[in-house]
């Protein structure tokens, strides 16, 4: 997909998944690819990211910077932490790629406006990510050549 670029600390994210899947959600959710950068990063990273960009002082599974004033054109980037997906995948018991893939999903949600703020938008928002992770078949996002440890790489 044009205009999208992906970055990982491991060779195990398979980019080309996340192409076809950004790829179908932008034709679910239809909106237009301006520029994208999904940054898949250490904890210790989005530490600094968060710190230094959102005066929080913890690590978190996913920050999003939105540089778009148009609701159906995506101009942004997310970061995700490897680290925090690994955990959340044991925490819900889900594989990493579906915690990975959902991430992606929810990223691109908050490049659409949509927030998870409050209670009620955190419900709809969730249902849209269920919705848009089981339409795509849990897209497989991480390479499953060897089991998963907290080392990413």
């Amino acid at each position: 997909m044009k205009n999208l670029r992906i970055y990982s600390i491991t060779k195990r994210i398979q980019k080309k998944n996340i192409h076809s899947l950004v790829e179908s959600l932008a034709s679910e959710l239809n909106f237009k690819l301006f520029n994208l950068e999904i940054n898949f990063i250490s904890d210790k990273s989005i530490l600094e990211i968060n710190r230094t960009y959102l005066p929080h002082n913890y690590t978190t599974d996913i920050i999003t910077f939105n540089y778009s004033n148009v609701s159906d054109k995506i101009d942004g980037e997310i970061f995700i932490s490897i680290e925090d997906a690994i955990l959340n995948s044991i925490k819900f018991k889900v594989s990493l790629s579906e915690e990975l893939a959902r991430l992606v999903i929810h990223g691109l949600l908050h490049l659409l406006g949509y927030d998870d703020q409050s209670s009620s938008n955190k419900k709809i928002m969730k249902r849209l990510e269920n919705k848009l992770l089981y339409k795509n078949n849990f897209v497989l996002l991480w390479s499953r050549k060897n089991n998963i440890s907290k080392n990413p790489s």
